[in-house]
């Protein structure tokens, strides 16, 4: 709760399951050593931290600690550049869709969202809206209609930089 995550949004980020996490918010069950790595990781802190009074402003957010997204569609991969940033108002992540693929389609929620192509091109598709996008071609847009985004190229995958911005 401190960082601003639903239990699904954490088991999103540790691939474990909701009620798992359910489970040890309740104290209904306590995590192996690696399972609390793994979910303090998805935190943006580790066991020392963790421990510790001491907080330290993270400036630099390393390759290595990025959390990747579990349970996209074939031909999707998504991560989150930056970890423990909960209370911030942006969460960035990198999208890499290989040729053919999209993403899940969105409902309606809060916010708006940012990218910028990468690598490929893209297919934005906001309601019944279609945009085409290219290697250093950017969109933003309110989340208030149902948004995701396609590779169309038959050969090449696309990767977009992916902020979503709360407002």
């Amino acid at each position: 709760m401190s960082r601003g995550l639903t239990q699904e949004e954490l088991a999103e980020r540790t691939d474990l399951s909701r009620s798992f996490i359910s489970q040890l918010e309740s104290n209904k069950t306590s995590p192996s050593i690696d399972t609390l790595e793994t979910i303090l990781r998805a935190l943006g802190t580790d066991l020392k931290h963790f421990f510790s009074d001491f907080e330290d402003e993270k400036v630099v957010f390393k390759k290595e600690e990025r959390v990747p997204v579990y349970d996209l569609p074939d031909g999707v991969k998504m991560c989150y550049l930056m970890v423990g940033v909960e209370d911030k108002s942006i969460d960035p992540m990198l999208v890499e869709l290989e040729p053919g693929a999209r993403t899940e389609e969105e409902d309606y929620h809060e916010g708006s969202e940012f990218g910028y192509v990468i690598e490929g091109r893209i297919e934005l598709y906001l309601d019944e809206n279609k945009y085409k996008l290219r290697k250093g071609d950017a969109f933003y847009y309110t989340a208030d209609k149902k948004h995701y985004i396609k590779n169309p190229d038959k050969k090449k995958k696309a990767i977009v930089l992916w902020i979503e911005i709360e407002d």
